[in-house]
Formats: C-alpha cells, structure tokens, sequence
C-alpha cells in the first residue's frame, strides 16, 4: 500500500475548498493508506497564511496537519539524498528549486508517493510521483 506525501499545491488546493483533492484524501485514508504534510510545504502554508492575515484558514491548516501528521526535515538522510538529486540534477542541466529537491529527497527516504501539482519533480527521477489535481 502506498502511503503519500503531499506538497503545498495539494494542501492550497484543500483550504480552497478543491472537491477532488479533498475526496481523494479521503479515500486513501478509508483504504488505511497514511497522507503526511512535508516541512517545506507546511512552512510555504504557513507563511503564507500568517502574511495574509488569514486567521480562520491558519486554524483549518493547523488541525489538518494534526490529523495527518507532518515528516520534519530531522534526518540526515533526507539531506544527503537532497545532495545526490541536485548533483544529478546539475550534471544535466535540469535544475529545480532546493526546497522541491529537499521535498523529493522527503518523500524517496520514507518511501512515500509524492502528491504534487509541480512538473519539476518529474526531473528527479525515482520519485513516485501522482497528481490529485490533474482531470
């Protein structure tokens, strides 16, 4: 069974009120699959939400993240994959952002599919990668 990582565009979606993406969570969950929130993407969230004065969304983001759980970037594993996917990225000139590198490199240590919106990780190469926004 996969268990899923899912990325600030996933998450926006959700405190949008995106029907699909929040039908989908729901339906993983129902299979006993388990759904984490990265510290990356809670951060861009959170960030975000406090810059807008966004008070009622800051508590929806909160409880949503208590109730799935959230992979913080505490291993070093996670930054030496980090590492090993820029340096392979570098040499063939197709770069991303360090904060998508570090998201990915999350998602390969604890073998987790990455639930994103984002073209770039399909860059990264043994990703498991699906999209909860695409029709």
């Amino acid at each position: 069974m996969n268990n899923y990582l899912i990325d600030t565009n996933i998450i926006t979606a959700l405190l949008k009120n995106n029907v699909a993406v929040a039908d989908k969570i729901e339906n993983v969950l129902l299979q006993g699959a388990q759904i984490f929130i990265n510290g990356i993407s809670y951060y861009e969230i959170k960030r975000g939400l406090l810059a807008a004065g966004a008070n009622s969304k800051i508590t929806l983001f909160e409880r949503f993240c208590s109730e799935l759980g959230t992979v913080w970037l505490g291993e070093q594993t996670i930054f030496d994959r980090a590492a090993d996917i820029y340096s392979r990225l570098k040499k063939v000139g197709k770069m991303v952002e360090d904060a998508d590198i570090l998201i990915a490199a999350t998602a390969v240590t604890y073998d987790l599919t990455l639930v994103s919106d984002d073209a770039d990780f399909q860059k990264v190469g043994n990703l498991k990668l699906e999209n909860w926004l695409a029709n």
